[in-house]
């Protein structure tokens, strides 16, 4: 399943990837990709992940994040 998360804070590439490594490093995530200039993640992930469990994650990396859709 896609999980779509809004993230503001990002100002540079770095905190893009910084971003995408976390996402990427959590439980039950296959893939993420994050757009830096739509400030937004896409993040792949298996049936059972809870899409505010990843926006708490972000959240825990000192951006804003909330669930879209």
């Amino acid at each position: 399943m896609d999980i779509v998360l809004k993230i503001e804070g990002m100002t540079c590439g770095g905190c893009r990837a910084s971003v995408e490594r976390l996402l990427a490093a959590q439980p039950g995530v296959r893939k993420a990709s994050v757009d830096l200039a739509q400030r937004r993640a896409v993040v792949a992930a298996d049936d059972g992940v809870a899409p505010q469990a990843l926006a708490d994650a972000v959240e825990g990396a000192g951006y804003d994040a909330r669930v879209e859709g």
